[in-house]
């Protein structure tokens, strides 16, 4: 059997709908991402839906073929809320639930804003209010609730990758930890998965909006044409560049390979 692990966020439900009908031979647990990438790390799963600076970080893993969690313009699941201009930021409280996204907001900010705040961890129980700190980082299916009129100021990180970069981001896929071998058949079946996502969305955004509290035709939108599935060659070029940038922040190691499992080519990032 083999182990997976999933996150629980709405990007991720078109993914893993009715899973363990079309891979009854994969076990499949959900997780919040960071938590994921270290059960991967310990060899308490097999493949996991990680973040993708997990994947850098860790440099051994292998790759899923045709499915990630990808945007190309404005993402809406993760932004920074700032109560001061983004070039006077200082302070900002973390997310703790994606590290991609820590470093995506690093880069941005950087580049951008040529601002390097200090930051701090923003549980996941805690609210936006309970911080202090000049900004928040907030991710994932909380991010889509936060109000214009809550902060001045929101930047949403899908929105300005794709336009400093001209690429979409790559936020996670399914790695493979070290000497797994996941086998032709297994790995159809995460392919399946998601095509049978594709024709479940209505379904999907009725259920997770009254779960969310969020507008149903928001978030249908947000399935059918702001999150991407698929792992192609746009998708595949957002990653490489991302993992440039990471490696010239000092925050991803140089020299790690994309291997793809059942595909003959390596593409090798900075």
């Amino acid at each position: 059997m083999l182990r997976a692990g999933a996150v629980s966020y709405l990007n991720t439900k078109p993914l893993v709908c009715q899973f363990d009908r079309i891979a009854p031979d994969v076990e499949l647990s959900l997780e919040v991402p960071s938590r994921l990438a270290t059960e991967l790390a310990e060899g308490r799963l097999d493949v996991a839906l990680i973040p993708s600076i997990e994947f850098f970080r860790a440099g051994n893993y292998t790759i899923l073929p045709d499915v990630s969690i990808a945007s190309y313009g404005p993402v809406m699941s993760v932004k920074l809320c700032s109560r001061v201009p983004f070039e006077e930021i200082e302070t900002v409280a973390l997310d703790e639930g994606s590290r991609t996204s820590i470093a995506l907001m690093t880069i941005l900010l950087d580049e951008l804003f040529d601002v390097v705040p200090l930051t701090s961890p923003l549980p996941l129980d805690a609210t936006l209010g309970e911080s202090g700190t000049d900004a928040v980082l907030v991710i994932g299916d909380r991010a889509m609730n936060v109000l214009n009129d809550q902060y001045p100021y929101i930047l949403d990180l899908g929105y300005e990758w794709s336009r400093w970069t001209g690429l979409p981001f790559v936020f996670a896929f399914w790695a493979v930890a070290p000497g797994v071998e996941v086998t032709p058949s297994q790995r159809q079946a995460f392919i399946e998965a998601k095509e049978f996502g594709r024709t479940q969305v209505p379904a999907i955004a009725s259920e997770e909006a009254k779960r969310l509290g969020i507008d149903e035709i928001q978030c249908l939108y947000y399935l059918q044409h702001v999150i991407r599935h698929d792992f192609g060659p746009e998708e595949q070029q957002g990653l490489t560049r991302f993992y440039e940038l990471a490696c010239q922040h000092g925050l991803a190691p140089k020299g790690v390979p994309f291997v793809f499992q059942g595909q003959p080519t390596v593409a090798q990032g900075c």
